[in-house]
Parts: structure tokens; sequence; C-alpha cells
């Protein structure tokens, strides 16, 4: 029989299975099992090395221990506060032990008398008698008719992701997996023998057995590494053949760039013959950092090459991106061309267009058409609620190039919006936009645009990127990094309290002082309409209580845009003290005098999205302070509070960020494909991510080489993605 190919496990249902019925065959369904790829795919969490297995005569308290016992006696009662306790009683040949668990009734059913079952917890004396609480628990032998021979149980035992609401157990899982993998014989290994033994990696076969039924523990880990690397070829093979694919059909503008002009400062000497970009940094009131000289200077080298800017731009919270931007746009406009800024948010844009129209102020471009040869820059914004009338005039200012500048949002990407010459596309906040969207603006600047060329690009992100994770969500975009403060900017102060009095005093205090503050309400489970109820009604309450006397605003999601642009413009100009919110100030709000982040139950935030939050406040020339409110109800969001406190440093947060949450779907952070890392580990891995780039984009050039492995991507990516990357 010839090698199996992996993808072909997608055409064998579960049901093909032994012991699989359709019962069995709906449990199995019902946590992402239909097939048998499906099954082979779902990896154990951890195992068990049974070598190391604890007789419960050698229990020690205070340890944690795994114990393999049978249950001999098994009772359910209520506590005096109405809790379920089920309480069970387990013994090997040399002893017994109590097991206790709490509010998880449907123990009784699970653990009948008779059970065997692996339990996993630490050790504990509860009036002189040796306890596990919680602990976890895989069943190997249940009731007789659904037994399964204990010997099975091998010296490792891998446990897997059960589901005992779906009635699915660990040990289930073990032995459908061990079936599948003896009925299918040998592996079809996508990945050349060069490419194998010049990494030490294993074949397919031997990593899909390594990983599953380990014979020793030290087996697991060159399977994982192997299954790891697997998960990175095929990500970096999609986005070299992105890369390519882009190469080959691009038509880009190479624009005209003095490379010491990006060195100029504010009050150096300009005259009619300077470029427009030494104008700019020439009459503008900051000095570049370093940093932004080494970005910009990137920048600048895309932008007078032929092929066009593909660019990440990822800097911290007031690290001057925008700057950074505006100089890069400075170069687009000076060739007689036009710029595009995509912000998330309607305030996000009208901030944006305050920012250019104030530092295009006094400058001009060249236009034949008007007298004298020159005129000011036109910035226009375009948005949902742009009306009819306003939006004809831009539309029409846009296709005759007599508006040089449109920011928007959405809006930016409808079909009737063209260019006479779009020459850079900037986003911002790429984590609000999908990567479809960032390539409907890149085709617009060719086909909605009289010259046909393709648009620079200039991606920007506030939220710090591990490089790894950028290798993998970015990877089709070169990367530049602004790892440097302006001159000045004092980091935030962050403090964790219980006391809600300390913290309103701090506000008042500020507010006392001329300044102002936000307080932002937490994440609430449900809908918007749940969230923006939770912010009024903190909102009620601050102005009848704790901050009594002082002018309040309320600001969330649910608002009419109108009413959401006024109470911001309120709070921009002073009129409001606190502006009370919802995660909808995490972008785009930007007031200088705001020295207050307040963020309610902080705890229930992720750790990115709170640094984001924090930096909303110290924008201005007094320090900001941002106070985290609230005890942690776990171990994880203790961690998460303790890293904002430690560190300002934006990517050593999303370093640890990355470590506590793990990888996800880096594929659904792409918005697009299959879920495909599930073994990787983007930090421990980082010598396999490398390599795999190298890899892929060795073999992209050479795919009629590796037939199999281009069938692997086809699944993964899904068919509408494969036929764009595979069509050359």
């Amino acid at each position: 029989m010839s090698p199996r190919r992996l993808v072909e496990l997608n055409d064998i249902g579960v049901d093909q299975l032994r012991h699989v019925g359709p019962k069995r065959r709906a449990a199995l369904a019902s946590i992402g099992i239909d097939t048998v790829f499906d099954l082979l795919t779902t990896y154990p969490r951890r195992y068990l090395d049974r070598t190391r297995r604890v007789d419960v005569a050698d229990l020690a308290v205070g340890e944690e221990a795994a114990v393999w016992a049978q249950v001999v006696r098994v009772r359910s009662r209520r506590t005096r506060q109405g809790r379920s306790l089920v309480e069970v009683t387990v013994a090997d040949e040399g002893g017994s032990l109590d097991v206790v668990f709490f509010n998880q009734p449907w123990r009784e059913r699970q653990l009948a008398v008779g059970t065997w079952a692996m339990l996993y917890a630490k050790v504990a004396d509860y009036r002189g008698r040796r306890q596990m609480t919680n602990p976890v628990v895989d069943v190997a032998v249940g009731a007789p008719d659904e037994g399964r021979d204990p010997t099975r149980v091998g010296r490792v035992v891998a446990l897997y992701p059960a589901s005992a609401r779906a009635g699915v157990t660990s040990w289930e899982l073990g032995g459908l997996v061990e079936e599948s993998l003896r009925r299918a014989g040998e592996f079809l290994d996508p990945l050349p023998l060069e490419v194998r033994e010049g990494l030490g990696l294993l074949d397919r076969t031997a990593s899909l057995w390594g990983i599953h039924l380990p014979g020793d523990v030290a087996d697991v880990e060159p399977a994982r590494r192997r299954l790891a690397f697997d998960e990175f070829v095929r990500l970096q093979l999609v986005l070299a053949l992105g890369r390519r694919h882009a190469r080959a059909q691009a038509r880009g503008v190479a624009h005209a760039v003095e490379p010491a002009d990006v060195a100029v400062g504010p009050g150096e000497l300009v005259d009619e013959g300077s470029s427009l970009l030494r104008r700019f940094l020439a009459g503008h009131p900051f000095a570049l950092t370093r940093a932004q000289r080494r970005v910009l200077g990137e920048i600048a080298a895309d932008m007078s090459a032929d092929l066009p800017m593909h660019r990440l731009l990822q800097g911290d919270v007031g690290s001057g991106k925008t700057l950074v931007a505006t100089a890069a746009i400075a170069v687009a406009l000076a060739g007689g061309r036009q710029a595009v800024v995509m912000a998330p948010t309607e305030v996000l844009a009208e901030q944006h267009v305050n920012s250019l129209r104030r530092d295009f102020t006094r400058l001009d471009v060249v236009d034949e058409r008007v007298l004298g040869g020159r005129r000011a820059i036109q910035v226009e914004v375009l948005t949902g609620r742009t009306r009819a009338p306003e939006r004809r005039r831009i539309l029409a200012g846009l296709a005759d190039g007599s508006i040089d500048v449109v920011v928007g949002t959405h809006a930016l990407l409808s079909d009737d919006v063209a260019f006479a010459a779009l020459g850079i596309i900037v986003i911002d906040e790429q984590h609000r936009f999908g990567v479809e969207q960032r390539a409907v603006l890149r085709e617009k600047g060719r086909e909605h645009s009289r010259e046909g060329r393709d648009p620079d690009v200039l991606v920007m992100t506030a939220t710090p990127i591990p490089r790894t994770a950028a290798m993998v969500v970015f990877g089709d975009l070169d990367r530049s990094v602004l790892d440097e403060m302006p001159e000045g900017r004092e980091p935030i102060a962050t403090s964790w309290l219980d006391d809600e009095d300390e913290c309103w005093r701090v506000v008042r205090d500020e507010v006392a002082a001329g300044h102002q503050a936000y307080v932002v309400c937490p994440l609430v489970e449900g809908s918007d309409a749940v969230e923006a109820a939770s912010a009024v009604a903190e909102f009620e309450r601050l102005a009848a209580g704790p901050l009594e006397g002082l002018r309040l605003g309320l600001l969330h999601g649910q608002m009419p845009g109108a009413d959401k642009d006024e109470a911001t413009r309120r709070f921009r100009d002073g009129d409001v003290d606190v502006l009370v919110a919802t995660v909808v100030i995490e972008v785009g709000v930007d007031v200088a005098n705001a020295t207050v982040m307040v963020i309610e139950d902080a705890w229930r935030f992720g750790l990115a999205q709170l640094h984001q939050l924090r930096g909303r406040v110290g924008r201005g020339a007094a320090r900001g302070r941002c106070l985290l409110l609230g005890s942690a109800p776990s171990e994880d969001a203790q961690a998460r509070l303790e890293a904002l406190v430690a560190t300002t440093d934006g990517f050593e947060i999303a370093e640890i960020d990355l470590d506590q949450r793990g990888e996800g779907t880096l594929y659904g952070a792409r918005q697009r494909g299959r879920s495909d890392l599930r073994l990787a580990r983007l930090r421990a891995d980082e010598d396999l991510l490398v390599a795999a780039r190298d890899v892929a984009t060795r073999l992209s050039e050479r795919l009629e080489d590796v037939p199999e492995l281009v069938e692997e991507v086809r699944f993964f990516v899904g068919d509408d993605e494969a036929d764009f990357l595979f069509k050359s």
C-alpha cells in the first residue's frame, strides 16, 4: 500500500472506527472531531509518566502527584452554603485516598463504584486523612459494558482535552487515536529528505506516533518539533507565495527622495527648491528621534524603489508613528500623487484630519491648473456619515487630483472611490482590519487610479507584536520598529488598588490641579448593549457618589455617532472633567490634558488591551497615572496586572502577553484559513520559525518538486486563497 497522505484522513469519518456509533459520533462532533484528520490533529495537552506514578500508600501531604486507583465509594450532598459536594474514596493495593469535588455534581455519574481512573492534584491533610480537592481526572475503565482493559495504560499516558459535558473521556480519545494510527499505516512525508536531514527532523510517521503514543517521555519533544515545523512551513509558504505573487504583478512608483532630507531638523534652512519632505521636517516643532530617523530612512528607501512598499510600522503608544507616516505622505505628495489614511473609527479619522491639516499648514504642492502653479495641500475626511453633497464633492476632488489626502473609515472601500494618482496608503491600527481589506485598498490604487500604479502601503499599529508573531501574522510585510520615546515623555505610573476611596481621591486631586481623567468600565459578558448599560449605571453611581460635584461625561459604543462625537469633543475641549467610557476610547481619543486612567475590574481585560488603554494618558507635559481597580480572581489575572505594574515597555508586555495567552489561532489573526498553530510555540520555537521561513522561500520557487506540500497548503488555507496563490 502506498504511503497515506495526511489530507486523505479528512475524508474518513470517525464513524468508520470501532465502537463509534451514532451516539459516539455526535459526542465527538460536539468537541470538533468529525474526521480521522480532526482526531489525529487533536494533540495531547500533557502526559503522565506511569513509571513515576505514586502508590496511594506513598502519597505525601503537600506534593502534587498522579495516582492510578479504583473508586470504592461515592456519595453526593449539599454543603451548608448550598454548594454541591461529591465525596469519593479511591484505593489501590496499598491504601485509600479521599477525593472531593465542589460544584461538579456530574462527577457522581462519572466516577461510579468500580471505575479505574488517573487522578492528579496536590495532596492535603483533612482531619487526619489524605485528600485531593478537584483533581484532574482521566477515566480509564468505567462500567463493565463500556470497559477498557487497564493493561492498555502504557508507561506514558497521553492526556487529551476531554469533555465530561459531551461524555468523551481522554481515555476514549486515546483509544481512537491508537486505532487510527495502526490502521492508517505509513504516512507520506511532504518535506524533502534533504530538508528533514538538514534540520534533524523526524519523518511524518514517527512524529505522529511520537506525539500520541510515545514509548518514553523523551520521544515527545522531537515529535512535537517536527509537527510544529510543519505548521510553520505551511504558514510561511503561504506568505512566500503571496510575496512572490505581489512582486510578479507589481507596478510601483519610484518616488524622488533625497537621503539627506530625512535627517533635517526643526528650523533648518529651506528655500523654494527644497523638497516637500525637507520643508515639512524643518517646519515641524519636534525633532525626530533616532528611531524615527532610522524608520523614516527605511520607508524612504522603499518609496524610492520601483517596487511598491509593503511595510509594518510598529511603535508603542506615544512613540511618534503619526509624524513618520506624515513625512511619508509628504514624499508621495511631492511627486504629484495622493494619499489615503484609513482609520478604524470616525473619532480617530477626525483626529488624523486635524493633525494633517495642522502639519501641512503653510506647505504647498505643484499644480499647473492654478494661477502661479502652486496651491495649499487639501486634506478631506470621508466616513459613513459624510452627507451626500459633501461626498460627491470629495469623490470628484479625488478623481481629478485636486484633493491630496483623504482620511476615512471603511467608507473608503466603496467602489465609487477613485483617484487621479494614488501614491501611498496608510492604515492605522492594523489589528482592526483584515488582510482582505488591506488588499482591497491596494487593488484600488491600481484599478481605480488613472495612473494604474500600485501605491505604497504603510501599516501602523500601536499594539506591540513580538517579532516571532509578526513573522507569522504580518509575514507579507517588511517591519520597522519605533523603540524609542520622544524626549521629555515620562513613563506612566501604574498602580493596582483594592481601595476605591484612594482611587477616587487621586482622581479628585488631579481634577483640582486642572487635569482630566478617564474611567473605563469593565468588559461585560454578552452584547454591546449590556456593556453600555454597565457604563451608564457606573456613570450614575459616580455622579451621585464618589465623584459628585465633578463634571462627568459618558461615552459608549451604543451611542449614536453624533452623540459620541459630541462627548469626545466636550472632553477634548475641557468641558468635562471625567469621561466614563467603555473600551471605545481604546483607540482615537487623544487629550493631552488627561492624566489619570482608572480601569475598573481590570482583571477582565487582556494585557495588550490594558496597555493600550493606559497609553491614552500622559500624552502632554504632565505625567500620567493608571489605576487598576479591583482584586484578581485567578493566578493568570494576577500575573497580568502585576506585569502591567512592573513595566511600561510595550514590547516586553507583548512577549509576556504571548506567553500567557499562547499562540491561539494566528491564522485567525490573519483573518483567513484553517486553524494551524496547535503545537508550535512562537517564542520557544523561534529557531524553527526562522528555518521554516527560509525553507518556504526556497520551495516557493520550485513547487513542482513538493506537490504533497502544495496539497496540504491548499487544504489549510481554503479554496479561494489557494486559487489566488497557485494560479501562476
